[in-house]
């Protein structure tokens, strides 16, 4: 929004108040006359109070819009279709102020401009229940002539039944394009929140599976994308580190290790030492005696138990930190179901104290409106619940992490014990002034059989084994294209690393993640199509574009500096670069439904249009006879560079590393 746009939707607000000012000083004089007001003082009433409201509304709207523009950084990339909204929510709010909070029904991407805004039609049916007739295109085109000069907007035209076809200004573009260049891809403007964010969530003394990939590497891109908008966001890793489990591994690790308190045992196979636990506990009833004495020990907070209990929990967190760093995972606090104990107990206290509480066989149980089941917060043993352990830790990230925004990424399973909890907490005031709550479910991992996921001995597949296989294909099918015989061992070591665990990654998450999806590394490793080889493979190819032009990214940033501008002159470098203008959108829309394959099928598209472009436009033009560099268009290798920091962008958010040569 233009300075002088801003001063006339400034003035508008002022004015407004100033008719309301004398609205109400014509109020407080009927309001302040002596005696009953007369039937016609009593409808002058009404209809100034009406006016009022009106005014006060439109007022808002212009304010509103205003400051939304305000808050956008002078310069950088802009998300147009917050910009245009904005636009056309004060333009529509102008043209209909008795009608509040109208509709705007922008979209991007139309066959017949670059935006489309379809207000009309629903404006029509709401002044036709007032009594108003009016037609779409005229609805349509008051709507135009409320939208002022501004520097985004080349034209707008009325099509069919009202609709309003939006073309962007060329220039504008450009130099949206220029100041990515000089100062990278900006986050779009948002309100920023406090953000607690559940995800990954392995037990303790027991491996990561697949069945831990999808949470681990949809809640990471999340997080990733979230501090990328400027959030304060702290990840959560909830482990399962307390429980009767704990108490048979305590008791092995005193039988085989009795020196634990003073030597760190040398525990290498986790998964091998609670499966020798588990068959001690299962077939020695004295082994199983000592098991339960340990639980009674460990929740005493018995020193040596604890000790031993830590013992356990660092091994298992040792092991997790591995996969976690193959997979480029970062940030993690880890903060277990033992970390809310005493919370639980407060828990109960506080509901029991406020009468939530009902008593069901010997539990202590909680309804809550529009959910069949209730939640158990107290066994009738006295014992807490995973319930129990859920609303603590709701409660804890809301009222001591001041968390306004909690996301729990969990299958698709627990989505009606988590609609319970969310229901309880709000029963119990522990989600009122304004947090957001959202359970980003997925659907489970299924084998190329269409069956769930497992290993040729019908066992859960090893996460580790799984990044392994990954590493190994991703080797041969670098050295099947003779890539081997191309890169250095250092960049072949790296191409393969970075494509496997980023073919595993998108192949996950350029799925709608509540339905299940195959996985199949075929697939996945396949250098066509919407796959992250694919997508690798078309990024290095825009980087050989500067190394052939023999310009680096810091040449190409000094010629945007020295003025050299982006023409879009082309077809396809138009198409292109609106495409790119795109990506503050489509990471405003994610944070909204939270579905990141809407993030990947961007990327797929800036990498097809990029070819659409490069096919037809030449960036450079060398000697066929001598192969010398004969013309460099720098204006389309300005728009190549943008290309690539916006595919890296994405790739950033992902959570999936890059290479320059593949």
């Amino acid at each position: 929004m233009s300075a002088e746009e801003l001063e006339k939707y400034n003035e508008r607000a002022r004015l407004a108040e100033q008719e309301i000012e004398k609205l109400h000083g014509t109020l407080q004089q009927l309001l302040a006359g002596s005696g009953e007001p007369s039937e016609a003082d009593s409808e002058e009433v009404a209809r100034l109070r009406a006016e009022n409201q009106k005014l006060r509304h439109r007022a808002g709207v212009l304010r509103r819009a205003a400051e939304a523009e305000a808050q956008r950084a002078p310069a950088g990339m802009q998300c147009l279709h917050m910009a245009l909204s904005a636009r056309f929510t004060a333009a529509i709010a102008a043209a209909f102020p008795d009608i509040p909070d109208a509709p705007t029904g922008l979209t991007s991407g139309s066959r017949f401009g670059d935006y489309q805004c379809n207000a009309a039609l629903p404006i029509v049916k709401i002044l036709k229940d007032q009594g108003i007739k009016m037609s779409p295109r005229d609805v349509a085109q008051k709507i135009i002539s409320c939208v002022p000069e501004n520097p985004i907007i080349e034209r707008m035209e009325v099509a069919g039944a009202g609709f309003i076809n939006v073309f962007l200004r060329k220039e504008h573009a450009a130099e949206q394009l220029r100041q990515m260049l000089l100062r990278g891809v900006p986050a779009p403007a948002v309100q920023k929140r406090r953000v607690v964010i559940d995800y990954s969530s392995p037990n303790i003394a027991k491996e990561m599976h697949v069945g831990h990939l999808r949470s681990t590497i949809i809640g990471d891109s999340i997080s990733r994308l979230l501090e990328f908008l400027g959030h304060d966001v702290l990840r959560i890793n909830h482990l399962g580190d307390w429980g009767t489990q704990f108490g048979m591994l305590i008791a092995h690790l005193a039988d085989k290790f009795p020196n634990y308190k003073t030597e760190t045992p040398p525990i290498t196979d986790l998964q091998g030492f609670y499966k020798e636990s588990k068959k001690r506990f299962d077939e020695d009833e004295a082994f199983k005696k000592r098991a339960y004495d340990c639980v009674v020990r460990l929740q005493a907070y018995e020193e040596d138990i604890i000790r031993a209990w830590k013992l356990i929990c660092a091994v298992s967190e040792r092991e997790f930190g591995k996969i976690y760093a193959r997979l480029n995972v970062k940030g993690l606090v880890s903060r277990g179901e033992s970390f809310y104990q005493s919370r639980m107990q407060d828990v109960v206290q506080v509901l029991t104290e406020r009468g939530f509480l009902e008593e069901d066989n010997g539990r202590q149980i909680m309804f809550a409106p529009g959910c069949d089941l209730p939640l158990t917060v107290v066994k009738s043993d006295g014992g807490f619940t995973y319930d129990t352990s859920d609303m603590a830790a709701l409660r804890q990230r809301v009222e001591e992490e001041h968390a306004d925004w909690l996301i729990y990424v969990v299958d698709a399973g627990q989505s009606a014990h988590l609609q319970s909890v969310f229901a309880c907490a709000r029963r119990a005031g522990w989600l009122d002034g304004g947090v957001r709550v959202d359970h980003v479910g997925f659907g489970v991992v299924l084998g190329e059989d269409r069956k769930k996921f497992k290993t040729r001995s019908g066992e859960t597949v090893r996460l580790v084994d799984l990044l392994d296989e990954g590493v190994k294909r991703t080797l041969e099918k670098l050295r099947e294209k003779g890539r081997d015989g191309e890169l250095t061992p250092e960049e072949l070591r790296q191409a393969q690393e970075h494509v496997a665990y980023g073919c595993i990654k998108y192949a996950d998450l350029s799925h709608n993640r509540n339905h299940e999806y195959v996985f199949s590394f075929d697939k996945m490793l396949d250098d066509r199509g919407n796959t992250a080889a694919y997508l690798l493979y078309a990024l290095t190819r825009i980087r050989s574009i500067s190394r052939k032009a023999q310009l680096t990214s810091e040449q190409l940033v000094k010629t945007a500096e020295d003025g050299t501008a982006i023409e879009l002159l082309h077809d396809k470098e138009w198409k292109l670069a609106k495409v790119l203008l795109r990506f503050p959108e489509v990471v405003v829309r994610v944070t909204e439904d939270l579905f990141i394959h809407s993030l990947c099928d961007y990327l797929y598209e800036v990498s097809t249009v990029f070819t659409e472009f490069y096919d037809s436009c030449y960036c450079v033009e060398k000697d066929r006879k001598t192969g010398e560099i004969v013309k460099i268009n720098m204006s389309r290798m300005l728009l190549c560079e943008a290309t690539a920091l916006v595919m890296t962008r994405c790739f950033g958010i992902l959570g999936i590393k890059t290479v320059q040569k593949m």
